[in-house]
């Protein structure tokens, strides 16, 4: 997936972080207004494949942001799963190790040959840092270096892995586009516009921050779908870069 020539504005995820019914209403919203929306565990688990083929008939590239993070056996599978489903990009956790990281790539790639030999596989992702931790709860869960650290070094192993990016939050974006080269996807969730609620978040950075750091794609969740008026939200903070 060659996102380098596509403007910024195309390159900004809403997050459908809800119901179906909702992630249909706005959708249909947003259609012609955003290219991307990301799909997590909420709304897959509640309504499974065809939420990837409703977003794709309202004109939607889809992020599948399942997080993957099992034995090698299973992530293969549920990555041909997910190609099967037609997303065009889908994550995993860079903590569950290579041989698990390479299973997701031989998996999005078998799924797209059984769905059509020249289809493009979807592209694969690693999670580094969530971007709701911060060094107290990594400390928590044994990991002893600050998350840049944890971060670069799951970023390492991603990208040997033959991975096509990583998520981060936006605080590690320059480190990491430096790391990774320039055709890296590499999406920053924690993206607040001035002035919005950092909800759950604990590393952020404003859209334009994060793009001028280094991130190719931005995912920007409650500040656009609990607007009054989404489009008008998205169009701010396209304004806004």
């Amino acid at each position: 997936m060659d996102w380098r020539h596509e403007s910024k504005a195309d390159r900004i995820i809403v997050a459908l972080d809800c119901s179906a019914d909702e992630a249909i209403v706005l959708g249909e919203k947003l259609a012609g207004h955003a290219r991307w929306v990301k799909i997590g565990m909420t709304l897959y688990y509640a309504v499974g494949p065809s939420i990837v083929k409703t977003m794709h008939k309202l004109g939607f590239r889809v992020f599948l942001d399942l997080k993957l993070h099992d034995i090698p056996h299973q992530v293969y599978g549920a990555s041909m799963s997910i190609a099967h489903a037609g997303a065009d990009l889908f994550t995993v956790h860079a903590s569950g190790g290579e041989p698990m990281l390479t299973s997701a790539v031989r998996g999005a790639r078998k799924g797209a040959a059984d769905v059509d030999l020249d289809a493009e596989a979807p592209a694969v992702c690693a999670i580094t840092v969530l971007t709701s931790m911060d060094e107290q709860q990594l400390e928590e869960i044994g990991v002893n270096d600050s998350p840049a650290q944890q971060v670069h070094r799951l970023a390492s192993l991603a990208s040997a892995s033959g991975l096509d990016g990583i998520v981060c939050s936006p605080m590690e974006a320059a480190q990491m586009r430096e790391l990774l080269g320039d055709e890296a996807i590499i999406i920053t969730p924690g993206v607040r516009p001035h002035g919005a609620s950092l909800g759950d978040q604990s590393r952020v950075a404003t859209p334009k921050d994060a793009f001028d750091a280094g991130a190719s794609h931005l995912v920007v969740g409650r500040p656009i779908t609990r607007s009054n008026d989404p489009v008008q939200a998205l169009e701010e903070i396209v304004a806004s870069l």
